[in-house]
This record gives C-alpha cells, sequence and structure tokens, in this order.
C-alpha cells in the first residue's frame, strides 16, 4: 500500500507566520522597512534592528501566545482538506518554531484549528534550527517535502525526499533541481498527476 504521508514545514508554507510575526512587531514599536520585505533577513525588514536583537524578537514571538492563532498561508486550507479528504493524504509537520512545549501546544492546535484531521503529527525544534536531523530519518523514503527555506529543501531533496519550495520574496533567486510552487493549487496538482 503507498505511502500517504506529506512532510511539510509549517511557517511559509501551512500558515502565514512572516504576516503575523510583522503585525507583533508593530505592536511592539518595531518600524517595518517595505523596501527590505523580500529579503530573508529579517534585520532588513524593521528599521534599527541586529541579528542578535531580531533572534530575540523571534524566539519571544514563537513563544507567544500570538503562535496560536496564525492565520493559513494562501490557499493552504482548501487544497490542504482536499488531499486529505479526497485522496487520503495526511501531513507530518516539522517546524523549527521552538522547543518550548507551550508554543508546541499552541502550534499544534493552530493547525488542528485550520486543517483538522489533515495534520498526522506536529514536530517542533529549536528555533531556527536546520531540519537535516528530522529529514534523515526519511532517507530514500520518496515522500514529499514542502519547504519555503531554501537550504532545508535541499537537504531533504538530496536526502532522497520530493521536495517542493514555496516561493516567497526571500527564496525567489533560489537555483533548485526540483518544482518552486507560488501555491497550494500547484502543490496538489503535482502531488495528484504523479500518483
Amino acid at each position: 500500500m503507498e505511502n500517504r504521508i506529506i512532510l511539510t514545514d509549517a511557517d511559509g508554507v501551512l500558515l502565514d507566520w512572516e504576516w503575523a510575526f510583522r503585525v507583533w512587531m508593530t505592536e511592539h514599536g518595531y518600524e517595518f522597512n517595505e523596501a527590505g520585505k523580500k529579503s530573508y533577513y529579517l534585520t532588513h525588514h524593521y528599521v534599527n534592528t541586529d541579528m542578535d536583537e531580531i533572534l530575540q524578537r523571534v524566539k519571544a514571538f514563537n513563544e507567544s501566545a500570538a503562535i496560536g492563532f496564525l492565520p493559513a498561508l494562501r490557499d493552504s486550507t482548501h487544497y490542504v482538506k482536499r488531499l486529505h479528504e479526497e485522496h487520503g493524504y495526511q501531513f507530518r509537520v516539522i517546524t523549527s518554531l521552538s522547543s518550548d512545549k507551550n508554543a508546541a501546544k499552541l502550534r499544534e492546535m493552530n493547525l488542528r484549528k485550520i486543517f483538522g484531521t489533515a495534520i498526522e503529527s506536529v514536530i517542533c525544534i529549536e528555533t531556527n534550527s536546520p531540519k537535516d536531523a528530522e529529514l534523515e530519518l526519511y532517507k530514500d523514503s520518496g515522500l514529499y517535502w514542502i519547504e519555503d527555506k531554501p537550504e532545508n529543501a535541499d537537504t531533504g531533496y538530496k536526502l532522497g525526499l520530493k521536495s517542493l519550495l514555496v516561493e516567497h520574496g526571500h527564496n525567489m533567486d533560489h537555483n533548485c533541481q526540483y518544482p518552486v510552487v507560488k501555491n497550494w493549487a500547484e502543490i496538489y496538482n503535482i502531488i495528484t498527476n504523479k500518483n
């Protein structure tokens, strides 16, 4: 029987972390820099910030109550539910959110509220940690791996996963040997046309 698990990141793939973080930062007195929004580096997104400060702010946000209320990204809700209900897929989420247990519970609550039983499980690792060790567990499995961070998508591809990179301003110039997708409609078509 065919394996019906899809491996996926959460932020920038299922959930709109960037928008929620921007709202939170603004509420905490930070000025958003429109000119820097296409950069992967958040120090370019906010005026007068350095890497240490941004990393502290990201960790604080990821461990705040706000993490339980992130909105779905683009058309993710519709197509994740279709892949689950029409094709029997379940989603195993691998997210570098935080090692804080309460943050992990909020993340899982948020995902299940939006995507319901399509979410099989949620694996939370430390903020900004690479996902190599988690992905290694699925080496040569041929499972789909959906990610927005090029380094993590590349790792999955090298380990024999079917990587799909969700396009954002920060990764548009990434040259890769696997598909770059704009939305979940494209992901749905790739997955269903290959099965």
